[in-house]
Parts: C-alpha cells; sequence; structure tokens
C-alpha cells in the first residue's frame, strides 16, 4: 500500500514539492541545521505547537458545527497529520528559518506515525461511535518523506557547499520557476476530474466544509505567532511555526481517509484544504511582510 496515489496529478505533485525541496537546500548549508540543534526552544514550541494545539482545536472546532460526522472526522485526521513540503516552500519565500521548517517537517512526520492512529480511533469513536484498526504503512511513510524530503533538500545543501557559486546561480530561477509549477499543480488538481486525481469534491460539500476549514487555517497562524511573542521568539521563528503549523501534509490525509478507512466522505475536507491553504499561506506571509518587514531583515 503506497501513499502516493497513481493518479497524473499526485505522481506530478510529489515531483514538483521533490523539485521544490532541492531548491529550499541550495539556500541553506549545514550550519543551518546545527544551529537549530544549538538553539533548540523555537523546535519544540513548533512541535508542541503541531503534537497538541492542532488536534484540540480541530475538536473544538466541530464540537460547534452541523457538518455530518464524516466530515467532522476528515477535519480531525487533516488536523492530526504533520507539515507538508510546501510548508518549507513558504518559508524560503518569505525569508523565514527554512532549517527549522524542515526539522520540523521531518521530525513531527516520525512522531505522527504513531499519534494518527490514536487520535483518528478517538474521533471515530466520539463523532460516529466506533473504532478502525488503524495502522499506518510506517515503512512507505518514511520512504515517502525520503525520497521527496531529506534526499533533494540533502543534494541542494550538498551543491551549496561543494558548488557554492552555481548553487547562487540556480537559486533565485528556481524559485520563480517553482512559484509558478506548484501554483499551475494546485489549480489543475482544482480542476481535473477524480479519476484523473482532482479533487471530485461538489460545490455544495465545498461551501459546507469551507467555513470550518477556514477558521481551523486562520486559527492556526494567528496562534502560532501569538505563542511565538509568549516564548520570545524571533518574528522570524515564529511565522515558520505557524506556516508549519497551518499548512499539512494532505496527501497522508488523503491516504489515510479514502485508502485505510475506505470512506471518501472523510477524504473531502483534506481534498479542499489541499487547494486552499497554499494560497492563504502566501496572503498570511504578505501581511506579516508588510507588519514585520524590519525584524524579519534583522534576524536572517
Amino acid at each position: 500500500m503506497e501513499i502516493i496515489s497513481h493518479s497524473y496529478i499526485d505522481i506530478l505533485i510529489s515531483v514538483v514539492l521533490a523539485a521544490i525541496m532541492f531548491g529550499l537546500g541550495l539556500s541553506l548549508t549545514f550550519a543551518n541545521f546545527k544551529n537549530v540543534l544549538l538553539h533548540p526552544k523555537a523546535f519544540f514550541v513548533g512541535l508542541g505547537a503541531q503534537m497538541l494545539f492542532l488536534p484540540s482545536v480541530a475538536f473544538i472546532i466541530m464540537l460547534f458545527s452541523n457538518l455530518p460526522n464524516e466530515f467532522k472526522v476528515g477535519i480531525m485526521i487533516l488536523a492530526v497529520c504533520p507539515g507538508g513540503t510546501t510548508s518549507g516552500f513558504v518559508t524560503y519565500l518569505f525569508k523565514g528559518n527554512v532549517a527549522l521548517s524542515i526539522a520540523l517537517t521531518v521530525i513531527n512526520s516520525i512522531l505522527t506515525l504513531f499519534t494518527i492512529p490514536l487520535v483518528v480511533n478517538l474521533a471515530l469513536r466520539y463523532f460516529m461511535g466506533r473504532e478502525a484498526e488503524l495502522h499506518l504503512p510506517i515503512l512507505e511513510s518514511i520512504t515517502q518523506m525520503f525520497l521527496i524530503t531529506l534526499l533533494p533538500a540533502f543534494i541542494g545543501v550538498m551543491v551549496r557547499t561543494f558548488k557554492p557559486a552555481a548553487a547562487e546561480v540556480m537559486q533565485k530561477p528556481v524559485k520563480y520557476i517553482m512559484i509558478v509549477l506548484l501554483a499551475l499543480v494546485y489549480l489543475i488538481k482544482f480542476f481535473a476530474g477524480d479519476e484523473h486525481g482532482g479533487s471530485g469534491i461538489t460545490f455544495p460539500e465545498m461551501w459546507s466544509i469551507f467555513p470550518y476549514v477556514l477558521i481551523f487555517n486562520v486559527v492556526c497562524f494567528v496562534f502560532s505567532i501569538f505563542i511565538g511573542k509568549v516564548a520570545k521568539l524571533s518574528i522570524r521563528d515564529a511565522f515558520t511555526i505557524a506556516i508549519e503549523v497551518a499548512l499539512h501534509n494532505t496527501t497522508l490525509a488523503l491516504l489515510i481517509a479514502g485508502t485505510l478507512l475506505q470512506n471518501q466522505e472523510m477524504a473531502k475536507p483534506a481534498l479542499l484544504y489541499s487547494l486552499f491553504s497554499f494560497w492563504t499561506a502566501l496572503i498570511f506571509g504578505l501581511i506579516m511582510l508588510k507588519f514585520y518587514k524590519k525584524q524579519f531583515n534583522e534576524n536572517k
């Protein structure tokens, strides 16, 4: 059983995300990751926000919603899934802490292999009165993370380390090419039919789910900045955590709902979230840059 479906669009997304991680690696050195290890407060704040805050806020929102129970469970599945590769790209675009972003994505992806079954079963029991024998394909998950996240980023860092001039030349065009490709891929996913790997969600379903996932998305952004300020993190680190918390690995959510639980209704919140969360992250980044541009530059 594989995490990445074999639809053309999902394969294209995986290739684009791997290319993005290579581009991010071009902007990093091993010293950036060493700095995360030497100053781990931001890492643990971000990890705590992802592991504890996300399921809690999703559960509270679902308590006050009138959505069908399948959609409620779907949003809980989405909430417990780790950050995705796209979060590192958005962090890079707005000059956040890319090394911190990658570290959070990798570690949280490993931890959630064990926490996802617990939270999903609790959600199934509470909202639907049933449980499921849910076991994530650990080997396939780690393989996917290695191929799409770690390996391309490592190759990029190695190029930066041994061929810095080449890395400098490649960085700018790669950045703009990836923006166009990622935007194009998400637009295709929105308009394509589900038989080709598109969204397969109807407009009435979209409008019923959208207010709740949008509230969840906005709360993720705002809370993360707030907790970053309380923890006295730099604005770059707080922004990085906010992006990690708000962007999710929707591919994993789709695997859990559609493939492991065999319930396409539960998959629809993740489908919708994948269509708009990238764009709200860009809007959030522009707002943050407008108000904190000086702090971003000071903490580079």
